[in-house]
């Protein structure tokens, strides 16, 4: 019975209409005989009583029969808009299945073509959520308030928002108002992995206009039809708001964080021939991601390598669209690229990938360039000779920018490859052995539901550079012995809540000793057995995952 009903009766006759509607609190064909009777929905359902089985049952059915990935999105945002336990259900349940479809790689799709699908998404007069025009400032604290998903329930307020300004879409580009597909689909996650309250979930996109001249040009583009305002570098923004507003920047630190978590079980699996401070990481693609991922990993050489901030710097080198980036090359640098120029290179440049890793002779190629197919043979063969197990990490999505495949680089080192993406891949089977390996994904779902749901908890005054770094470490530690054993860098999707729990924990702890979270009964909790939960081990560690997971 639904929480607005009291004794099979509404509380008043002026929610009725709103639970009839409300797609959290409306079952559907499992709605009860005695709420169909308090709810006045007698005659307006078929006579069959559900159940949650049932239905899931009948919706797998219907998404299977879909032909493309796109129009699976499409079935399932309306299933979410219109009955969100069994959507969550479904997803929850079939996570594997379905992460996929609601996030990387068919979100990709779906922002591409946002404007065209949009109204099949929802039954009209159901919000999808928050957008904000640039045009809007003068009426910003009415528009908010406009957002009212749940009106009879005025308690229900977010306590997390996903914002995007569209800029900047999965390595597609300048999207536009089409981005909100990104802050929908992590929001669903947030759901599923830590099982936040899709009710107090608030996705935003900000529209300050589109350069992309096919969204100008398309009569259903659903957004402001300019070009767009000028904004600052994501760096720039993230260090103007982080100790002001209680945000962080999944591009920058929740990619950083997954991949550097990959990182440091790769340096784990290849410790015997490679030790961890003798590493050469060459990372192509030198943007605000790939230099933001490159500073989480110097952070990994420092806490648990002694490595000075300098020291560290040393083991890492771009390369951008130029070639490798260095000092003296002659061009005007990006700020963000200029903390990790190289000044060694005796004046040489070097101007193409191959050149580079003959120079740099890297154990370690991440790519993160939206170039598709660029770690090519040639690549990866070097990298295979170079290397008795080389780590390579294709970071781009969606799976056409990928700068590899996880066939082609088993393929073409023998098997030996140490391999985490950005997006999916297939299993590879071994031509000899018939053994079946499967590849790491990166994906940053892995990192932001546990860091929201820690972060909610704790209430933390802000997220910091140790709590990204714990939620890293706490992910690369969270693997059972049988994955350990069976190579994985990260853990079985499967295991998602649990592993959001682990990560979470591992947030609420570093805020405790860092003395920023503002939860008393945390902080009360926590400080008392503060050195054994920062060991991440015993009983008190267990306890306070079961608490987050009770949450």
């Amino acid at each position: 019975m639904p929480d607005e009903c009291v004794n099979g009766r509404p509380k008043n006759d002026s929610s009725v209409e709103s639970i009839a509607r409300s797609p959290y609190l409306n079952k559907g064909t499992a709605t009860p005989l005695s709420t169909r009777n308090a709810l006045h929905l007698t005659g307006i359902l078929p006579s069959a009583v559900e159940n949650l089985d049932l239905q899931k049952k009948r919706a797998l059915s219907q998404l299977r029969a879909k032909s493309s990935s796109l129009e699976k999105y499409i079935f399932l945002a309306w299933l979410r808009n219109t009955n969100i336990r069994l959507f969550y259900r479904l997803v929850i349940d079939e996570l594997e299945e379905m992460a996929p479809i609601i996030y990387t790689p068919t979100v990709g799709s779906a922002c591409l073509e946002y404007s065209h699908i949009y109204p099949f998404l929802a039954p009209p007069g159901v919000p999808d959520g928050l957008y904000l025009s640039i045009d809007d400032l003068p009426n910003l604290t009415q528009i908010i308030k406009n957002y009212r998903p749940y009106q009879f329930n005025e308690s229900l307020t977010p306590q997390i928002a996903v914002i995007t300004d569209g800029s900047r879409i999965l390595g597609l580009g300048d999207l536009g108002v089409n981005g909100m597909g990104i802050p929908i689909g992590k929001l669903q996650l947030y759901v599923a992995g830590a099982g936040i309250d899709p009710r107090r979930t608030l996705p935003i996109t900000i529209d300050c206009g589109t350069n992309n001249e096919k969204n100008l040009n398309d009569e259903f583009y659903l957004g402001i039809r300019k070009k767009r305002v000028p904004d600052e570098e994501a760096f720039d923004l993230l260090t103007k708001y982080r100790d002001n507003l209680f945000c962080f920047n999944d591009d920058i630190q929740g990619t950083g964080a997954v991949v550097l978590s990959g990182f440091i079980n790769a340096v784990r699996l290849v410790e015997k021939d490679v030790h961890p401070t003798e590493h050469r990481i060459l990372f192509f693609g030198a943007g605000s991601a790939g230099v933001g991922v490159a500073k989480q990993l110097l952070e990994f050489f420092k806490i648990e390598h002694g490595m000075s901030e300098e020291d560290a710097k040393k083991l890492v080198w771009l390369v951008d669209t130029k070639g490798l980036v260095t000092c003296d090359r002659g061009d005007k640098l990006a700020s963000h690229k200029v903390y990790l120029s190289r000044s060694d290179n005796e004046g040489r440049q070097y101007k193409s990938l191959m050149d580079v890793i003959e120079y740099v002779k890297p154990t370690v190629l991440i790519g993160l360039s939206s170039t598709g197919g660029v770690f090519n043979e040639t690549v990866l063969k070097r990298m295979a000779e170079l290397n008795k197990n080389p780590i390579i990490f294709p970071l781009s999505n969606p799976m056409v920018n990928a700068e590899c495949t996880f066939e082609d680089a088993m393929r073409n080192t023998d098997n030996r490859v140490i391999f985490a993406s950005g997006t999916g891949f297939p299993p590879y089977v071994e031509q000899v052995t018939g053994k079946i390996r499967y590849p790491g994904q990166g994906n940053n779902m892995y990192i932001f539901p546990g860091l929201g749901l820690g972060a909610i908890i704790a209430r933390p005054v802000k997220i910091t550079d140790r709590q990204i770094y714990a939620s890293a470490s706490a992910l690369a530690e969270s693997l059972t012995k049988e994955e350990y054993d069976q190579n994985f860098l990260y853990p079985a999707v499967q295991r998602i809540r649990r592993v959001s729990a682990e990560v979470a924990a591992a947030v609420i702890v570093t805020a405790v000793d860092e003395g920023l979270a503002r939860n008393p009964e945390i902080n009360s909790m926590v400080k008392k057995d503060l050195q054994e939960l920062l060991s991440r081990s015993g009983e008190k560690w267990q306890e306070l995952i079961k608490y987050v997971e009770e949450r």
